[in-house]
């Protein structure tokens, strides 16, 4: 029944150039209508909602995959990540420069809500971006500089691991950062992938997941490298296959990247130029949830593109994702 759900949604669909053949082509369907700026999606596989953010107006989104519904609260400040907890109807919210705690069930009954830690004293103007939580329940979440009119401000980043024991004075991993974006496992959970959106390039590192650190980082994939796209990499998620999905903002487009070889494999093209993360989810975990942004477009980019700031499925990608994890950073608030 679920799987029929997509039907309904046919605003668009479009033909794709492919670097490699395959036996479908993807289809990419808009499934909400468009906010200013969409980012973080996750997905929750026990209640079959996708979780997203408006960063800017604070607003927190779910998605019910089975009927299209749309719901949300709101937050003073901005809010850029959403990671569900193992605690039933908890969730873990990046809100300026704090990690908060807050109970919602995702559709109607909110609860309490508590600000655990806020970081980066030294740099008062930046704010947290993207951030996921590990096989653990550990929660890696990075900031990034003050953003103005002519772009971010440098060095002012930081990505932090959070743990239950360290969370009111969590760990500086990655410093400095410019912009903290994309990160994903793999499947052996062996490496940890990166992104610094300025610099244009995904790393890896090798991963112990036992000690929750990092070490001997590789460059896997520079965008700067490729003639056949452009923009930045933002959001990352990988799939059970080990390549890497990652959205390219003031790209347009949602690339595939063999981080062993260094390949890029697929080039999907999304009716938006700001294209701000992805993440694999539904019933079969075989749909790719994109967001998008219209934050940064003028009057006439946006009658060009109405469909900025909606989020996006695309399917029949012929591969699946890995199931997102849950934090466990508290029990109670």
């Amino acid at each position: 029944m679920c799987e029929n759900i997509m039907l309904v949604f046919t605003l668009f669909m479009l033909n794709f150039t492919l670097l490699w053949a395959h036996t479908r082509s993807p289809g990419v369907f808009q499934l909400t209508p468009p906010i200013d700026h969409a980012e973080g999606p996750v997905w929750d596989g026990r209640k079959g909602l996708l979780f997203y953010v408006d960063i800017h107006s604070g607003h927190v989104l779910s998605y019910e995959y089975c009927n299209g519904k749309t719901h949300s609260i709101s937050l003073y400040g901005e809010v850029s990540v959403v990671i569900p907890a193992k605690t039933e109807n908890l969730l873990y919210l990046s809100l300026n420069r704090s990690l908060v705690a807050l109970q919602w069930d995702g559709r109607t009954t909110v609860g309490k809500q508590k600000i655990l830690v806020t970081v980066s004293p030294q740099y008062p103007s930046s704010r947290f971006n993207d951030g996921k939580a590990d096989k653990r329940g550990r929660i890696w979440l990075g900031t990034m500089g003050h953003e103005n009119s002519s772009g971010v401000v440098p060095d002012e980043g930081i990505l932090y691991k959070f743990t239950k024991t360290n969370y009111q004075n969590p760990l500086p991993v990655i410093a400095p950062v410019n912009i903290s974006n994309g990160l994903a496992w793999n499947k052996k959970n062996d490496k940890f992938f990166y992104i610094d959106t300025p610099t244009r390039k995904v790393v890896s590192y090798d991963y112990d997941d036992l000690k929750g650190e990092i070490t001997n980082k590789k460059v896997v994939f520079d965008v700067n490298n490729q003639m056949h796209i452009t923009g930045g990499p933002d959001g990352m998620t990988i799939d059970e296959d080990d390549n890497l999905w990652v959205a390219l903002y003031n790209g347009g487009a949602v690339i595939k990247i063999d981080p062993r070889t260094g390949k890029l494999l697929q080039v999907i093209g999304i009716p938006a130029q700001a294209v701000t993360s992805v993440a694999w989810g539904g019933p079969k975990l075989d749909i790719l949830f994109v967001t998008t942004s219209r934050f940064a477009l003028n009057a006439e980019q946006r009658k060009q593109q109405p469909a900025a700031g909606a989020i996006f499925a695309i399917t029949d990608l012929g591969t699946r994702g890995l199931p997102s994890f849950e934090a466990d950073i508290v029990d109670i608030i």
